[in-house]
């Protein structure tokens, strides 16, 4: 079976490298295997998903601190780490920065693509909120500025008429710019709307 994601290597050992991309690519993965992290992130990357085979102890940059430079640059990367010399809070700090899983080497074939596809359905899934977001975004960006200031006021929880004396308008104004905004926003409820108000940080 022919997959459309990545799945990248990032190991010091030459011989674990070519193992393991010779059973990914076997079970139809693409995938680009990288002797250390300086050199995965000088490459060029899609912006598709995928996911990254990590290892902890490498030299000029560990695991970790690649995993730290992917989550501030805001990567739909997921992250496995596969370590032969991890420890349980090392493990713990890699699973709260994100990390799918944090195995120990040597690791059984099943079980490693097993959380393969755990990281890629977590990769798709981020890259399909960013889109999501991005749509969200534009749309409030299209909102006159009258139409943001109703929508600020009405996922603050506030009535209609309060708003109208708020804006110094009249109430039926106040419902028809709540109309056009929760149309232009493309929701249908107000619960809806205070969602995606919450998704945009607008409260």
């Amino acid at each position: 079976m022919k997959h459309s994601e990545t799945v990248f290597l990032v190991d010091d050992e030459p011989a674990l490298l070519k193992a393991l991309g010779r059973l990914l690519k076997a079970e139809g993965f693409a995938v680009q295997a990288f002797d250390s992290a300086m050199k995965f992130l000088s490459a060029p990357h899609n912006n598709g998903a995928g996911c990254v085979l990590l290892d902890q102890s490498m030299p000029e940059m560990s695991g970790m601190e690649l995993q730290q430079r992917l989550v501030q640059e805001d990567s739909a990367l997921a992250v496995i780490f596969i370590t032969g010399n991890g420890d349980i809070p090392m493990s713990v700090r890699a699973i709260k920065a994100g990390a799918v899983d944090f195995l120990t080497k040597p690791v059984k074939d099943k079980d490693l693509l097993a959380v393969i596809q755990t990281a890629l359905e977590k990769s798709r899934t981020m890259l399909a909120e960013r889109a999501e977001i991005n749509q969200w975004k534009q749309r409030h960006a299209e909102l006159s500025a009258r139409e943001k200031e109703v929508l600020f006021h009405v996922v603050k929880g506030l009535p209609n008429k309060q708003i109208a004396a708020n804006l110094g308008v009249v109430e039926q104004t106040i419902k028809v710019h709540r109309g056009r905004v929760m149309a232009k926003m493309g929701v249908e409820s107000l619960a809806q709307l205070v969602l995606v108000a919450e998704r945009l940080q607008l409260k």
